[in-house]
């Protein structure tokens, strides 16, 4: 590992602004001080730029294995990486779904060779694979994945025996895609008979609705309070939803918490008209007057994370009709920058940024040394230039499938550094792919 100073940067870390140099040797952060005099390969001078601890993501679709015609993990690491994201969480719904633990063990091998962003997977829970979930080690696994709600191939678990089961018995954080099936299939089938193959994307709110994600949100709720589990929300998109989290204790004493995506707080239903189908996701993005209420919910900590629900399809996948057009937006290279935004726009500081992007998910997932800037943790950083400008447009996006639903987006930061693991994997357009990321390991 080459030993890299950076100096003079503006540390944003643990609710502090400060300059600062950070020395970082073998992986590692070995030094944090102003004046630092220290033999090394790499000298950033950081004058002017924002240092934050890395972007942990901790809900990706990355497509690999079985889908690899949008995506891979190689493709959307890098993506990753050139947007300040250091470590990701990928989710079980690739092809075939992750519901063995052999299945599980693939993926890390192939991340082990391909993936420049530190790393881990989720396991599948399904209606039949209670005994393979159980073999899942807390330490090396960063939690169970169990789909509420419409998903792909044999990954939805509407069995409520089996889902007391895997409450009850779960070694680990489970976390949950919520929306209710039953709902959804009858406005599917009310909304296909109104409007048939007219339909576009500004019905799909309607479709998988409040009604949707509160009542399944509920049923989640009820079953961690009732059998004591660890359990996490993902993707939070309607006011409905928030009375059910808890702000009166710190995010480490929680035994259930909740994230919000950045396509939640960025576009509202209104974008439909503009977006379609680029913008069609599950859970829905909502009406307007829930956009407000999300925020308010960050910033008061009944939300927890901040994070993306990466899932790339094709460009070609998308221009099909409404119905066949499949959910899921690329997010992964933008989501610090977004949120950089928000904190010009006033609605943020960017100390809370880094509490909701880094801190938190390090906290939440009791990631082993990662998500702050302390002496004895990986090095896993960023350096973000607030003076110059990125505009989003096809020579600079990095996924696969070639398309952003932010194109034409003009960010005020622009990512210069990014470093994983002790090894500079991006700089200044440049990426040094001699080093992939490495495993994330879970202290519980």
């Amino acid at each position: 590992m080459s030993r890299i100073l950076i100096r003079n940067a503006r540390l944003v870390n643990e609710g502090r602004i400060r300059e600062t140099d950070v020395f970082c040797k073998d992986g590692l952060i070995e030094q944090i001080g102003s004046g630092l005099s220290r033999n090394a390969e790499t000298v950033i001078d950081a004058k002017g730029s924002y240092l934050l601890p890395g972007v942990i993501d901790d809900q990706v679709h990355f497509r690999e294995p079985g889908l690899t015609h949008k995506a891979t993990i190689h493709s959307e690491a890098r993506a990753a990486v050139a947007g300040g994201v250091t470590s990701f969480m990928e989710m079980p719904n690739t092809v075939p779904n992750v519901l063995t633990q052999e299945l599980l063990a693939q993926k890390y091998d192939i991340a082990a060779r391909t993936s420049l962003a530190n790393y881990s997977f989720f396991m599948g829970g399904s209606n039949d694979n209670l005994d393979e979930v159980l073999k899942t080690d807390p330490e090396a696994v960063c939690g169970i994945k169990i789909f509420m709600g419409s998903s792909t191939g044999n990954m939805l678990v509407d069995n409520v025996k089996v889902l007391e089961e895997v409450f009850r018995q779960s070694p680990m954080l489970i976390a949950t895609h919520c929306e209710d099936e039953a709902t959804i299939r009858v406005n599917t089938v009310r909304y296909k008979e109104q409007f048939g193959d007219a339909a576009t994307a500004a019905i799909h709110p309607l479709v998988r609705n409040e009604e949707a994600c509160l009542k399944s949100s509920s049923l989640a709720v009820e079953l961690a309070r009732k059998y004591n589990t660890r359990l996490h929300i993902l993707h939070i998109s309607t006011a409905d939803e928030l009375a059910l989290f808890d702000n009166s204790v710190p995010l480490k004493e929680k035994r259930i918490t909740a994230e919000v995506c950045v396509h939640h707080l960025w576009f509202d239903a209104d974008d439909y008209a503009r977006l379609g189908n680029l913008i069609k996701c599950n859970p829905a993005i909502k009406a307007p007057h829930h956009k407000p209420q999300l925020w308010q919910a960050l910033l008061d900590n009944r939300l927890d994370i901040i994070a993306t629900d990466h899932a790339p399809h094709t460009w070609d996948e998308k221009q099909q009709p409404y119905w066949q057009a499949p959910s899921g937006l690329p997010l992964v290279q933008h989501p610090l920058l977004l949120m950089l935004e928000a904190v010009q726009q006033g609605k943020l500081s960017l100390e809370k940024v880094v509490e909701k992007m880094s801190h938190a998910p390090a906290d939440c997932f009791q990631i082993d040394r990662r998500g702050y800037v302390r002496e004895g943790y990986w090095a896993d950083l960023v350096l973000v230039d607030p003076n110059q400008q990125t505009a989003v447009g096809k020579e600079n996006i990095q996924y696969q499938c070639g398309w952003s639903p932010l194109e034409g987006t003009v960010f005020s930061h622009t990512v210069t550094h990014t470093i994983v693991s002790g090894h500079l994997a991006y700089a200044n357009g440049r990426f040094d792919e001699t080093s992939t990321g490495k495993r994330l390991r879970f202290i519980r």
